[in-house]
């Protein structure tokens, strides 16, 4: 019999911190009354109310645009920021480029919204579609990096040199070897950038203008109107989404590690 591990018990116990308010959340959304405090009966007209609501489903289809578009945009913009940073000859400019790139990281949301609320007046560009798709895309791209940098630096350079002793083109190493290697590090970064952007409040709310919403900032105005189950319907579908995704990401970098391995060995 194995011996019972504090560290399991607390694991147990952070696990259900975070995830009870979300399954309590989600309890309520089939509640047949209009409140969170008194459970009456089971039914799906607070579902049935989301999928009747046309504008929210054409803000639901602006959220998914945005998250797809800017996802795919940066993950090639910080695919192709990670090998310049990883390329780099000097060490000082290789620290140089990864300290401008965590910088929209760890700045605060707030102050990152404001900014680009500020630029994109300054330079004429009208809040609403774009505006949106370009912050988005500004703060995805430095988290492609920092997934997509260490499978670099895990690679081992011996493959590199053996392609280019064997006759390859720079442009088939990069094709045939690198991109091949670091592809689970391309598709975390993907999924990464794809779950910011569905997520994101702060700057999309500053940068959002009118006639253009996305979920988050819907849900935060459904919310200041009063509470209402509809929202409870309406997260609760977003998490079983992200846990889709999440499913998907493990299945899909499973199995692209295995092709990467193979073709690395051929």
């Amino acid at each position: 019999m194995k011996k019972f591990k504090w560290s399991s018990l607390y694991l147990i116990i952070v696990f259900m911190v975070l995830y009870a308010p979300i399954f309590y959340l989600i309890f309520y959304s089939f509640n047949s009354g209009g409140d969170m405090y008194h459970f009456e009966g089971f039914t799906l007209d607070w579902y049935k109310e989301i999928f009747n609501d046309t504008r929210l489903l054409i803000i639901v289809l602006n959220t998914i645009i945005v998250a797809l578009l800017s996802s795919a945009i940066s993950t090639v913009l910080g695919v192709a920021g990670a090998l310049a940073i990883y390329y780099a000859r000097r060490r000082r400019t290789k620290n140089t480029l990864l300290s401008l790139n965590n910088v929209l990281i760890v700045s605060p949301d707030v102050i990152i919204g404001a900014s680009f609320l500020i630029f994109f007046t300054m330079i004429g560009i009208k809040l609403g579609f774009i505006s949106v798709l370009l912050a988005h895309i500004a703060f995805s791209v430095p988290i492609v990096v920092l997934m997509v940098l260490p499978k670099l630096e895990e690679m081992s350079k011996s493959i590199i040199y053996a392609a280019l002793d064997l006759g390859a083109s720079r442009l088939d190493v990069l094709t045939k070897v690198v991109l091949p290697y670091i592809t689970p590090g391309i598709f975390a970064g993907f999924f990464m950038a794809l779950t910011y952007s569905l997520d994101d409040f702060a700057v999309t709310f500053f940068v959002t203008g009118n006639g253009f919403s996305t979920l988050s900032v819907e849900i935060y105005a459904l919310a200041r109107q009063g509470v209402s189950l509809s929202i409870n319907a309406l997260s609760a579908l977003l998490f079983l989404f992200t846990m889709l995704l999440v499913v998907g990401y493990y299945f899909i970098t499973k199995k692209t590690s295995k092709i990467g391995r193979m073709g690395v060995r051929k």
